[in-house]
């Protein structure tokens, strides 16, 4: 498993102290924002890359230009990493008070220590003053802590099995209704030399989805919510079902060889290139499915989807019930010396982002969505009937948890999907993990 420099308690202890002595720079043009044209200068980041995520960094770039048409005093100094770069490099520039003046931020558990250590400002009055009833019910809520809210919801996503409809016609497949069924799919196309499914496990979360789905269909919806709140352990045995589970598809060849060193982007190419028949993941993939002018629009009419299948004698009955939740919010850095300009270009980049996600890239905003005379594909309006019908979204639980427990959480699915650790041993981690969380969270 990966080590890591620097823990989250630590990075959150300097994250509060030197919320609390205030930027040190020595240089006052940087620290202000200016350099020497004049123009105040704003620095956002996001982790869209042009390679992986070309809808998304499209739409942004396009919404960058016409903001700075609009606000010809403003620059957008742009930086764009990975999702998993991004991440190290946010709690990097916390632990030095040197966050952009806007970024993006994963919900709950990950936005916490940045909300209560001082890091992002309170957007509240954005929200009443701009987005009033405009967002999806319960976006807003993800990203508040102590009665006050930290960024402006950007996504909503949920989670399906992706598949290649041809695949699936030429040895005479039908969309699994029950796990077994979905094994039986598995054994088949593995007999004739088809991978079934890629993942990438090397760093976690894309992995963690498999597991999060089979706790919800053996253990029922909230199973994995109630962990998060004490209510269960770890260790209840529908979740080390959950875990034993994964590693009976690992042993049967389910997953593409290797996949523990794979990132999300390399098992990804295994679909798009047609070696795989299945790619589990979530929303926020529709554009390469959909619109994306990058990917053959003769592939993305084999691409279909369907939700995870129901676990026979599970306590997840409900087929709509789904893993997912918000995505990514715009924060804006607390200590940002143009506050009130970064919070005019946050809400700008929402607000339009809300407007031309759905019918220039594809994607599914935060925002309330009208599709009344939307010109998208039939898949992009299905996934938006399917949200509308939804009796439960269960949250990522890397998302709900705290940094600490979230990223031994990645480890740890590493570790499992590379038998590396024995699903009790993967649940008795979780637990100690999560009990030192809460022992920590009592103290004064």
């Amino acid at each position: 498993m990966k080590k890591k420099a620097l823990s989250y308690l630590v990075l959150l202890t300097l994250v509060i102290g030197l919320a609390l002595s205030g930027c040190s720079s020595s240089d006052k043009s940087a620290s202000e924002g200016k350099s020497g044209d004049g123009k105040i200068h704003l620095k956002f980041m996001h982790d869209w890359p042009k390679g992986s995520s070309t809808a998304y960094y499209s739409l942004v770039d396009e919404i960058i230009k016409d903001y700075e048409a609009k606000n010809p005093n403003v620059v957008i100094d742009v930086e764009v990493l990975n999702p998993d770069q991004y991440r190290d490099k946010l709690k990097v520039l916390a632990a030095s008070n040197e966050l952009p003046d806007v970024g993006l931020t994963w919900s709950n558990g990950f936005a916490e220590p940045y909300a209560t250590g001082g890091q992002f400002a309170p957007l509240d009055d954005i929200i009443e003053k701009e987005f009033k009833d405009q967002f999806v019910p319960g976006t807003v809520e993800s990203y508040s802590f102590n009665g006050k809210s930290y960024a402006l919801p950007m996504e909503m996503n949920v989670t399906y099995i992706f598949y290649n409809k041809e695949i699936f016609k030429k040895y005479n497949l039908e969309v699994p209704k029950t796990f077994e069924d979905l094994k039986k799919i598995g054994k088949t196309l593995i007999k004739n030399g088809v991978i079934p499914a890629t993942v990438g496990s090397k760093d976690g979360w894309p992995a963690s989805m498999w597991f999060m789905y089979l706790a919800d269909r053996i253990g029922g919806p909230t199973i994995l919510t109630d962990v998060i709140k004490g209510k269960v352990k770890m260790s209840d045995p529908a979740i080390v079902k959950a875990a034993k589970e994964i590693q009976n598809l690992v042993d049967m060849g389910f997953f593409v060889k290797g996949n523990t060193a794979f990132s999300n982007d390399d098992a990804k190419g295994y679909f798009l290139n047609e070696k795989a028949a299945m790619f589990l993941t979530a929303t926020w993939e529709l554009p390469n499915f959909t619109t994306s002018p990058d990917v053959p629009q003769e592939f993305k009419e084999k691409v279909g989807y369907f939700k995870f299948p129901i676990y026979e004698g599970g306590k997840g009955t409900d087929i709509n019930s789904y893993v997912g939740g918000p995505g990514l919010g715009a924060f804006v850095a607390e200590n940002s010396k143009h506050k009130e300009q970064a919070k005019d270009f946050a809400a700008y980049l929402v607000k339009e982002w809300g407007k031309r996600s759905v019918e220039e890239a594809g994607i599914l905003p935060a925002t309330k969505v009208n599709t009344e005379g939307l010109n998208v594909p039939k898949m992009y309006l299905d996934v938006l009937n399917d949200i509308n019908n939804a009796t439960n979204i269960t949250t990522w639980f890397d998302t709900q948890a705290s940094p600490n427990v979230s990223e031994l959480h990645h480890d740890l699915i590493t570790a499992l999907f590379g038998k590396q650790i024995t699903p009790e041993e993967f649940a008795k981690q979780h637990d100690e993990a999560l009990a030192e969380e809460a022992k920590k969270n009592k103290q004064p």
